[in-house]
């Protein structure tokens, strides 16, 4: 019986609220919702509060409108059908994220930076390595993370070099996006067409050499802007913490057990990403049972013996002298002081984490954006607005150029959210012109600063030195590279059309 009646209210047809008043006004609030978004930098309002305000608003009022028909569940049917979708969303972003957090609490975004300052590379070097580190660490990790981790680099390597930052932090969010346009796994956009199985996993892989058209093409150019100067190296070390290495590894099996239950269980990827969770779950337990035994070994050593006794003597000409001259400590007794803080410390910076805080030190606001934003685009299609944008963009127009200008409008709206739009659109286009607007969304948002996290988030990095006008003036530059990427990929996946 529940069978049959969920059958029938599916095939009701939703009511056509486009010249409503519930229309005009969902259009506004999604509006305004998003300009409040864009404007955080200014505003300092977290972009998740107007965009998750809008779409309650906009779902409030689709239901009193169908409840005022008596199709009440009708609207219930088509929202759980909408949080169904960010379920899956969120829980692969949410273990991708924390797993991030915990290579960083392990060092190795850092081992990596310090690596870099290391190495004494001149400043065009450097342009080019934190561009393809951009390029490849964005195809497994979010833009966001990748441009914020290389802008780190680039503002400790620049610091006497305004022009060499902003040039890098423009490559940075070039590659970034580009990076994540390939890899189904690496943006939200092949996220999305990924999870809806429209693209199967190994074509997403057709689209690297046009990535890389779409960021050389740009970068070759801006590399004559570089000061060809170096700058003065960094000498230090820094050691990776205990399990680096193993979560890097663990991290990559759970990608590959992602791939593997959508393609062989035709499960959806968040439930391998679930399962590789897991993973890091059983391992986090393992460092903690193992901690107390590692760092007395450490303790143990003759080199930490001896960092003790080197720590000690700074300390005691910083600070303990004034204590000896008075008599009020020994000079033993001060170095038995001194080296219990140092075990104590070391044991501290050793010790394990716990995999529940990374999971809480999550990019909640991210997350919350993008319920707000799936939640938006899920009534306006309700509503019926994005059948009427997709009878005017894939029904009278060629879908080439349509899934062209669908590449530069976003670059003022967030990719994501053209593609949950096109999506939703559902256009009858064969799977070339799937992988054309997958690569169009993905790095049409490099032509502005604002057209993706990784520009948003690396203006508020570089304040000051990498601007929305500073990139503006290379948008040409960035242009002939996103329009090289399109024309690369008809010769060489002229196949999938």
């Amino acid at each position: 019986m529940a069978t049959e009646g969920a059958g029938a209210i599916s095939q009701v047809q939703p009511l056509d609220l486009t010249q409503h008043w519930v229309g005009y006004l969902a259009l506004v609030l999604f509006t305004l919702a998003y300009f409040l978004a864009m404007t955080e930098e200014v505003t300092e309002l977290r972009k998740s509060k107007p965009m998750v305000f809008a779409a309650s608003v906009i779902w409030i009022f689709i239901a009193a409108v169908y409840a005022n028909g008596g199709m009440s569940e009708q609207a219930g049917v088509a929202f759980r059908s909408t949080l169904e979708g960010y379920a899956e969303l969120f829980l692969f972003i949410m273990v991708s994220m924390t797993y991030l957090n915990a290579m960083e609490d392990r060092g190795v975004f850092e081992n990596l930076r310090v690596w870099l300052l290391s190495k004494n590379f001149s400043y065009r070097q450097l342009f080019w390595i934190t561009g393809f580190q951009a390029f490849f660490i964005s195809s497994v990790c979010n833009n966001l993370t990748t441009a914020l981790l290389m802008g780190s680099v680039i503002l400790a390597m620049g610091k006497n070099s305004p022009r060499f930052v902003t040039l890098s932090c423009i490559n940075v969010v070039v590659a970034s996006n580009a990076g994540g346009s390939f890899s189904p796994f690496g943006d939200i956009t092949t996220l999305l067409v990924w999870q809806k199985g429209i693209v199967p996993f190994t074509d997403f892989f057709s689209l690297l050499i046009p990535a890389i058209v779409n960021f050389v093409l740009p970068a070759s150019i801006m590399h004559f802007g570089i000061p060809q100067e170096r700058p003065a190296a960094v000498m230090e070390t820094q050691a990776m913490k205990r399990g680096g290495f193993i979560i890097i590894a663990l991290f990559a099996l759970t990608i590959i057990t992602a791939t593997c239950f959508e393609n062989f269980l035709s499960l959806p990827p968040a439930a391998g990403m679930m399962l590789g969770l897991t993973y890091l779950k059983f391992f986090s337990y393992y460092l903690q049972k193992t901690a107390t035994y590692t760092n007395n070994d450490l303790i143990n050593s003759d080199k930490l013996e001896t960092y003790h006794i080197e720590a000690a003597m700074t300390e005691k000409a910083r600070l303990g002298e004034l204590l000896i001259k008075e008599h009020l400590i020994t000079e033993h007794q001060l170095h038995q002081v001194l080296k219990n803080q140092a075990q104590q410390q070391d044991l501290e910076e050793n010790q394990s984490f716990d995999v529940f805080q990374k999971v809480a030190q999550l990019e909640w606001d991210t997350l919350l954006f993008f319920y707000g934003v799936m939640v938006c685009v899920g009534g306006l299609s309700f509503i019926g607005y994005l059948v009427v944008a997709s009878h005017v963009l894939y029904g009278s127009i060629d879908p080439t150029v349509a899934n062209i200008l669908v590449g530069i409008v976003s670059a003022f709206v967030d990719n994501g959210t053209i593609m949950l739009a096109v999506l939703t659109m559902a256009p009858d286009i064969s799977q070339g012109q799937w992988l054309l607007v997958t690569l169009t969304a993905g790095v049409g948002g490099s032509m502005l600063a604002v057209g993706s996290a990784a520009g948003v988030g690396l203006m508020g990095q570089a304040k000051g030195v990498y601007t929305f006008t500073s990139h503006l003036r290379w948008t040409p530059v960035i242009v002939l590279g996103y329009f090289g990427s399109i024309a690369t990929h008809f010769l060489i996946n002229g196949r999938y059309f």
